[in-house]
C-alpha cells in the first residue's frame, strides 16, 4: 500500500486488509511517502499493534517508486496492491488469489466502486461510477468477468512484474495502465473478476477534484506523446472537448468584430460547443439516480472532472513531464 497524506483514511484501509481469511501466509506491507500530516504516527501506531505489518519508506513519493520498492520486498510471489483511500470487501484477496489462477492471469483487478458520504462526495462518485464521467472501463463501471486493458489496484504475479522491470519510475500517473500494456506486450493476460467490488472514497472539494484530474491527465498525456497516440479513443475526449471550447471562445471574440452577418454567424458557431456541452451535462445530471440534491453538485462536478484533465492532457501531449510530482490515489 503506497501511503501519502492519509491520516484520515490509513486506518480503514489497514483494517480491511487485517480483515482478510483464507491465506496460508500474508504480510502487509506500507510503503510510507514523505507525508506532511499524522499519517506516519498513525502507521507507527499500526505496526506496534499487528507484527504481520511492515513498513518501508519512499522519500521520493511517486506511486511507481512505492510499489517498485514494495514488489521489490514482497516475500511471496502474490502482491496485492492496496490503495490507502480504499477498502477491501471481505475474502477479497482469497477471492482474487484463486480467480488469478483459474484464470491463468498475470494481473486481475475488479471494480473501483465510489462511494461518497456527502452530497459532493456522492456527486463525484457518481462521476467515477458512470461512463459520463470516467468514460467506459469495465473497472470503473462494471460487467462480465474476462480480458481487461487494464486493472484497478491489482493482484500481481510478482516474477511477470519483475520481468518486465517493474513500474516505469518516470511515470507519476497513468504507471498501471502502462504496466499493464507491457504486460500483454510479453504475452500476459490482464482479467476483471467482478467478483472483487473495492469500495474507493473519493475527493471531498473542488479543488482536491481538480488538482487531481489535472494530474492524471497531464500524465495521461504524457504516455499519449510516448506511444504515438496508441492509446484508446476515449482519452481523446477531454482534450478535444476542450480544444472545441477554445475554438468556440475565439470565434465568438473574432464575432464581435466582424460586422454583419458574417459576424453573428461566428458568434453563433463560436456558441455551440458551449452550448451543445452544458445541455449535455445537465442531461447527464437529471438523468442520474441520486438524490436532487446530488444532481445539482453534478452540474459542477462533471465538468471539474473533464476539463481540468482535458487541458493537462494537452499539456503532457504537448510538453514532456518530468519528475514525480504525483502521487495521489486514482
Amino acid at each position: 500500500m503506497p501511503v501519502l497524506n492519509e491520516e484520515h483514511y490509513i486506518s480503514a484501509a489497514v483494517a480491511s486488509v487485517l480483515a482478510q481469511d483464507g491465506l496460508d501466509e500474508r504480510e502487509i506491507l506500507l510503503v510510507l511517502g514523505a507525508s506532511t500530516d499524522r499519517t506516519d504516527e498513525v502507521v507507527a501506531g499500526l505496526a506496534a499493534l499487528h507484527t504481520e505489518i511492515r513498513v518501508l519508506h519512499n522519500p521520493h513519493n511517486a506511486i511507481s517508486q512505492s510499489m517498485n520498492i514494495g514488489i521489490a520486498e514482497a516475500r511471496f510471489p502474490v502482491v496485492v496492491r492496496v490503495d490507502a483511500h480504499s477498502v477491501l470487501p471481505d475474502g477479497y484477496a482469497a477471492t482474487a488469489l484463486r480467480s488469478l489462477r483459474a484464470a491463468g492471469a498475470v494481473n486481475l483487478g475488479g471494480r473501483m466502486h465510489a462511494e461518497g458520504r456527502t452530497p459532493y462526495e456522492q456527486a463525484v462518485a457518481w462521476g467515477y461510477n458512470s461512463p459520463g464521467g470516467l468514460g467506459g472501463a469495465v473497472y470503473h463501471t462494471g460487467g462480465e468477468a474476462g480480458p481487461a486493458e487494464s486493472a484497478y489496484l491489482g493482484v500481481f504475479d510478482r516474477a511477470a512484474v519483475l520481468a518486465i522491470g517493474g513500474f516505469d519510475e518516470s511515470l507519476s500517473r497513468g504507471e498501471d495502465w502502462d504496466l499493464n500494456r507491457r504486460l500483454m506486450a510479453r504475452g500476459g493476460l490482464v482479467w476483471f473478476e467482478p467478483a472483487l467490488d473495492v469500495v474507493y472514497r473519493p475527493r471531498s472539494s473542488v479543488k482536491a477534484l481538480a488538482k487531481q484530474f489535472h494530474a492524471s491527465g497531464r500524465w495521461r498525456g504524457e504516455i499519449i506523446r510516448r506511444l504515438g497516440g496508441r492509446v484508446p479513443l476515449r482519452y481523446y475526449v477531454p482534450p478535444a472537448l476542450v480544444v472545441a471550447l477554445a475554438a468556440g471562445l475565439l470565434l465568438a471574440l473574432a464575432g464581435a468584430v466582424v460586422q454583419g452577418g458574417a459576424g453573428a454567424a461566428m458568434a453563433v458557431a463560436g456558441a455551440l460547443p458551449y452550448a451543445v456541452y452544458l445541455a449535455w451535462v445537465g442531461l447527464t445530471a437529471a438523468r442520474a439516480d441520486v438524490p436532487a440534491g446530488v444532481k445539482l453538485r453534478l452540474l459542477g462536478v462533471l465538468p471539474t472532472m473533464h476539463l481540468p484533465w482535458g487541458v493537462g492532457c494537452l499539456f503532457g501531449i504537448l510538453i514532456p513531464s518530468r519528475g514525480h510530482n504525483a502521487f495521489a490515489g486514482r
